[in-house]
């Protein structure tokens, strides 16, 4: 994927398989995964199969996760990126939704909303997306907060797979007149 995405401090680039490690230090944080069923992962094997299957998304939609890097230092703070949705997640079926996780040590200095705002202009603006989506856990206040600050609106609650208590965001793109 040829696909290279840049904001003001950020570099948003396809992941790769040389990711693995921030990868696995991303994913194996009890803290990372609080909201997301609290199952970090627990090899860099794991990580490496994760990034495969992105890479896969690459193929099959032309877009996924994107690795977030700090252009200053070239760091690794996490991923995010727009995820083209097959199965069927409250009610909605074949959807974009976008979606984030960084490091711990990245969070609250606005590296979710400067790369999820890249990637809903991205939508809106050269993919011609008409609706964007997301879910966050209900308590994951940062989260929530990031989605509702690029513009995305809280439309219900629901239960990820049966058992994980979420919210459901979504922005209709204005149709211009």
């Amino acid at each position: 994927m040829n696909l290279t995405l840049e904001t003001k401090r950020l570099l948003l680039r396809p992941l790769e398989l040389s990711d693995d490690e921030d990868m696995f230090q991303l994913d194996n944080n009890p803290n990372v995964h609080e909201y997301l069923g609290k199952n970090p992962v627990q090899s860099i094997e794991e990580s490496r199969v994760y990034i495969k299957n992105i890479n896969e998304q690459y193929l099959k939609n032309n877009i996924g996760r994107f690795a977030v890097v700090l252009k200053e230092t070239g760091d690794f703070l996490g991923w995010c990126g727009l995820k083209f949705i097959t199965e069927e997640e409250n009610n909605h079926i074949n959807f974009y939704e976008i979606g984030y996780r960084f490091k711990e040590e990245f969070w609250g200095q606005g590296f979710a909303y400067e790369s999820a705002n890249a990637w809903l202009e991205y939508a809106f603006n050269t993919l011609k997306v008409s609706t964007l989506y997301a879910s966050a856990h209900i308590n994951n206040k940062g989260s929530r907060k990031v989605l509702e600050k690029i513009g995305l609106q809280l439309q219900n609650e629901y239960l990820w797979n049966n058992e994980i208590p979420c919210v459901w965001y979504e922005l209709k793109k204005e149709v211009e007149k």
